[in-house]
């Protein structure tokens, strides 16, 4: 397989969560996903199986590892109505500071229609959200990175950039080109460099439609 520009996070890497979402696939069911180093673009990637699961190699530097995901499916955040995610937008953070401002998902430096645009920002309890125009070519992989960003910005410390570490999803259904969904995400936690976050895509009638918890890492 082979990670397309058009999917970055930092400009020279893919977006964590559409990586692991394309390296889920691999896996039969729920599956979480490892980076083991930033996932390049443009470059043949190869997936070798193992006893537990795929390691994804570009060469011979390993990637990622992809494996069945064990125990309960992630805890969805709580909900958020429309209203809500729309004036937390308004507070986005990346707006005024963004380490990587051209990120697939996030990025404030993408065109409508090539770039997510999910801009989530903070709630009064401290949870991130935001409302997400879904694009017309949505797929699995769409859904993995829309659980991605919402997720590192909720864990706040502006300056202090975080990438994607590890993330476990479950992706119930896709909404339909064009609808509005709403993405939440929540911080469950610091330690040392590590964060713990889960994000939860919610439709407008407050279904769930995919969540996911993830180990972010500070750069």
């Amino acid at each position: 397989m082979i990670i397309s520009r058009r999917f970055n996070g930092p400009p020279d890497s893919g977006n964590g969560g559409y990586c692991a979402g394309r390296f889920a696939a691999l896996v039969d069911g729920p599956a979480v996903v490892t980076l083991r180093r930033p996932p390049p673009l443009e470059t043949p990637l190869q997936a070798a199986r193992g006893s537990a699961g795929f390691r994804i190699y570009a060469g011979d530097q390993v990637v990622a590892d992809a494996l069945p995901a064990q125990g309960p499916a992630p805890a969805p955040v709580l909900p958020v109505g429309l209203t809500e995610a729309l004036d937390a937008s308004e507070a986005y953070a990346g707006l005024a500071d963004h380490p990587f401002s051209t990120c697939y998902v996030c990025g404030v430096d993408r065109a409508e229609g090539d770039g997510l645009l999910i801009f989530a920002g903070p709630l009064p309890d401290g949870r991130s959200a935001a409302p997400w125009v879904v694009p017309d070519d949505v797929a699995v992989e769409t859904m993995w990175a829309a659980l991605d960003c919402p997720g590192g910005w909720a864990i706040g410390g502006v300056g202090r950039p975080y990438v994607l570490g590890r993330i476990a999803a479950v992706v119930s259904a896709l909404p339909e080109p064009g609808e509005i969904c709403l993405v939440v995400g929540v911080c469950d936690g610091v330690e040392g460099r590590k964060a713990y976050a889960r994000t939860t895509i919610y439709s407008l009638k407050s279904e769930v439609m995919a969540t996911a918890e993830a180990t972010w890492v500070a750069v």
